[in-house]
């Protein structure tokens, strides 16, 4: 029997990715509710009802309205991607490779908050160093970070593509959240074992999809005796065993002159890479900000909730 599956807010940029990944299918019922119906209370209450797993796919305010739509109903599973929930200690943290226990979390969970894009990367660079001891306590992180515009959902897109739109956006590169004080930074600071919150310099470019997350470090301000050698080892260590997120050789990195934030664009995984000159260690990871970092994440939680 086919599980239910439905996508609130189907027609948003991360649900239609959910549901392109979804379309051939066949283990799976796709419960929709037509664009012309989706302020409508009454059918969007019954189809979350009626689902195994909802995924939603919603503004903060909209997706905790969904969840109280369930109120006496404890059958129905949910993953949110929105930001309400990632900080929440009853719900799972939908990053799978987190730590080794981490997939197995999210199996057994209800509830279960899809990471931000950004912080995938953040949180996939950092954790493996707090785990193993290398990042010591206090350290001061920064996280510095491009995606693709569409992770600011339909209406960057609609800024950056349409010349007509009243508050078109000109600009090939462009910073923002420039208070320091970004929705992601409880994520990267809770989930990432960090006992000071990361100061994140987020930026967009003018591709549609795609990222690029740094993470710079002072190596005489590390646990003693780390060497790019040792850092890298440690990342390696804490990806064995699974496929989604790969560590590039050394070797393989210093040959490199340049990374492209587009170089995943289309595929569900990550890759991290560590670069060191001397005294400086720059961790980098490249993701697509829909895939890995959104509806690719979405659809690999779910299958680990399925296989339940």
């Amino acid at each position: 029997m086919s599980a239910k599956i439905f996508i609130d807010g189907e027609h948003g940029t991360t649900g239609l990715q959910i549901r392109t990944r979804m379309a051939s299918r066949r283990d799976v019922e796709l419960l929709s509710i037509p664009e012309a119906e989706r302020r409508n209370p009454a059918l969007r209450e019954d189809l979350l009802n009626s689902a195994d797993i909802a995924i939603l796919c919603l503004p903060d305010d909209a997706s905790k309205e969904a969840v109280s739509m369930l109120s006496g109903n404890n059958r129905v599973r949910i993953i949110d991607t929105s930001t309400a929930y990632r900080v929440a200690p009853d719900w799972a943290y939908g990053f799978a490779e987190m730590d080794a226990a981490q997939a197995e979390k999210i199996r057994a969970a209800r509830y279960v908050a899809n990471p931000g894009c950004y912080p995938t990367g953040a949180i996939g660079l950092i954790r493996p160093l707090r785990a193993s001891g290398i990042l010591p306590d206090g350290y001061p992180v920064s996280v510095n970070a491009v995606s693709g515009y569409t992770g600011g959902g339909k209406q960057l897109i609609a800024q950056m593509e349409d010349k007509s739109h009243p508050e078109h956006l000109a600009a090939n590169n462009f910073l923002y959240g420039l208070t320091l004080k970004h929705k992601h930074v409880p994520e990267m600071t809770i989930h990432g074992l960090l006992d000071r919150a990361p100061l994140f310099a987020p930026s967009v470019g003018r591709f549609a999809q795609g990222m690029i997350v740094q993470v710079p470090l002072f190596l005489d301000d590390l646990s003693d005796g780390t060497t790019v050698e040792s850092i890298h080892a440690a990342l390696v260590a804490h990806y064995a065993g699974q496929d989604i997120v790969t560590v590039v050789p050394l070797a393989d990195s210093a040959k490199l002159p340049r990374i492209d934030a587009e170089e995943l664009v289309g595929e569900d995984r990550m890759k991290i890479y560590v670069f060191g000159t001397g005294a400086h260690i720059n961790l980098v990871a490249t993701l697509d900000n829909l895939g890995k970092g959104a509806s690719g994440a979405a659809v690999q939680n779910m299958d680990l909730m399925l296989s339940a």
